[in-house]
């Protein structure tokens, strides 16, 4: 039987800008265009080129190779020509391979945004697809509001997309604009449209996540006859976000529902690149990939509870619904006081640590874990930290310097200009080979004039953790009181972009800051031995 293309169109240069906090720089796009070619999505939509100066100066630059670059804007205006409209003719004048034009399919949208005739309207639509389609471009045409304006006149949200159709546009885009359409909706309109005459190898859909379906719509649009799909990386967008690809590409790819009917781009080969995509997307953003995300999450293959992971170390497929490593991840069976040594034996492995299940260092090591987490600490998060305790436990970790104790002051002053201000300074006291060091440093707060003094003088360390960055500082509170126990957890990051947790628990929350960062910078220093020792191996 041969297999249907369903082709993949990103918007998250143009709808996942509108997501709050996010405001993408030109070079932010070219970076984020570049991974969206690489990885083998059909088309990248770049923004709506002469509408801002970041979008005009992006599309100034040809920024895709291999998927079909698209400029997005609206269909011409009412009363004025296709010829002698400003908007469209910023358009044609783009340097891409496809133009996206947006269009009201929803008469009470017509009447109220547009304030022009629907006839008007279906004009507009026809003559700025043409222009398009003369200019030698794809033309795609997004009809907005296109499953509201069905429900409230489905005569006229036909006529609108059949317009476009027949003009010419390669693909019409059905847009659940607002988000609210249901799956079983989804299904029976797409069929409504099909029946009218424009096939599927024409249609596409375009959802909105604000009752969380924006996936399962799209999966129902395919099952109907649609044959794009439009999406962000990692679901961004406006409001609650946009039909997350990061979800939907393996879903079609691994899932034999779909993948015994369809295809996309995306092979085997490239789907292997799902998690590096997801993660570098987030860290362009400068924020922490979301643990629980389908597929490319760190938890999403994780196993906490000791029967799972004994199952699970039996037969992966026990509790795994894919393969990690098909989308490139990996299986995470995470430690815990609710963790046996099965659990144990699968984290020590994955870290190159093969240990006997009768090895007595393994009960000692099971039993410090779960001490210590009666104490606070919370392993199953802080995997860098775990794994300093297993080495040192099983006696393979190296000894780097001592610490000889460390004064954190924090002082509310007046400044030279007499403006009161608050002024933290923090003293490291340390030994490298007995020769002993002490750094001082004032910092934005406590905890960060604690790391930067502490990182200020490393003596023949010094070189080795020059891009180690602190990126993300977590403070749980953990029982009542004026002597409750405080759980930090710091996330660090490398220079490669390799990311680990480490964790310190104490009455004082800058101790508990204290020992998360030791373990963080030995971390560091032992993972950088480990890649040397793998180089000279090799």
């Amino acid at each position: 039987m041969s297999m249907e293309r369903i082709y993949l169109f990103d918007t998250t240069l143009r709808d996942g800008q509108q997501t709050p906090g996010i405001d993408f720089s030109v070079e932010d796009k070219i970076a984020i265009s570049k991974l969206l070619d690489e990885f083998g999505i059909d088309y990248v939509e770049g923004g709506y080129p002469g509408a801002n100066p970041t979008d005009t100066a992006f599309f100034a630059r040809k920024q895709t190779h291999a998927a079909k670059f698209t400029a997005f804007g609206m269909t011409k205006r009412a009363g004025v020509s296709a010829a002698n409209d400003p908007g469209l003719a910023a358009l044609l004048q783009s340097k891409t391979d496809a133009i996206c034009l947006v269009a009201k399919s929803w008469d009470y949208h017509v009447a109220v945004a547009l304030g022009c005739t629907n006839e008007e309207n279906l004009e507009s639509i026809r003559d700025s697809v043409k222009a398009v389609v003369a200019s030698g471009r794809e033309s795609l045409i997004d009809c907005e509001h296109f499953f509201d304006g069905y429900k409230a006149n489905p005569d006229y949200a036909l006529a609108c997309a059949k317009s476009a159709y027949e003009a010419g546009a390669r693909w019409v885009v059905l847009c659940d604009t607002n988000g609210g359409t249901q799956p079983d909706e989804v299904r029976r309109i797409v069929a409504a449209v099909i029946a009218s005459g424009i096939p599927g190898t024409s249609l596409g859909i375009h959802a909105h996540d604000d009752t969380g379906q924006a996936i399962a719509n799209s999966l129902a649009a395919v099952e109907a006859g649609v044959r794009q799909i439009q999406g962000t990386l990692n679901g961004i967008g406006e409001r609650c976000g946009n039909a997350n690809l990061i979800t939907l590409i393996p879903t079609l790819a691994l899932k034999k529902v779909y993948s015994d009917r369809f295809e996309t781009a995306i092979d085997a080969e490239r789907l292997t690149g799902l998690t590096r995509l997801s993660h570098a997307f987030d860290e362009l953003l400068n924020r922490s990939p979301y643990a629980q995300a389908p597929y490319v999450g760190a938890s999403a293959f994780a196993t906490k509870a000791g029967i799972h992971a004994s199952a699970l170390l039996k037969d992966p497929r026990t509790y795994e619904h894919v393969v990690p490593e098909s989308v490139g991840n990996f299986r995470k069976v995470m430690v815990s006081d609710q963790g046996g040594k099965s659990n144990f034996l699968n984290a020590l492995k994955r870290i190159g640590l093969d240990v006997a299940k009768d090895d007595p260092r393994l009960d000692t090591l099971i039993s410090i874990v779960k001490e210590r987490e009666a104490q606070g600490y919370a392993y199953e998060g802080a995997d860098a930290s775990f794994e300093l305790l297993a080495r040192r436990t099983l006696g393979t970790i190296p000894h780097f310097f001592d610490i000889d104790g460390f004064r954190v002051m924090v002082e509310r002053r007046f400044d030279a200009n007499g403006q009161l201000k608050t002024v933290s300074e923090a003293v490291v006291r340390l030994a490298i080979d007995g020769h002993r060091i002490m750094s001082v440093a004032e910092g934005d707060g406590p905890v960060n004039a604690l790391d930067l003094a502490l990182r200020k003088d490393l003596g023949k360390f010094n070189r080795e953790i020059e891009e180690l960055e602190l990126v993300d500082y977590k403070v749980r509170i953990l029982n009542g009181g004026t002597e409750a126990i405080t759980r930090v957890l710091i996330e660090s990051m490398d220079g490669d972009g390799t990311r680990w947790w480490t964790v310190g628990v104490s009455e004082n929350i800058i101790d508990a800051s204290f020992q998360a960062l030791i373990d963080s910078i030995i971390y560091k220093l032992m993972k950088n031995r480990h890649m040397a020792g793998r180089l000279a191996a090799e």
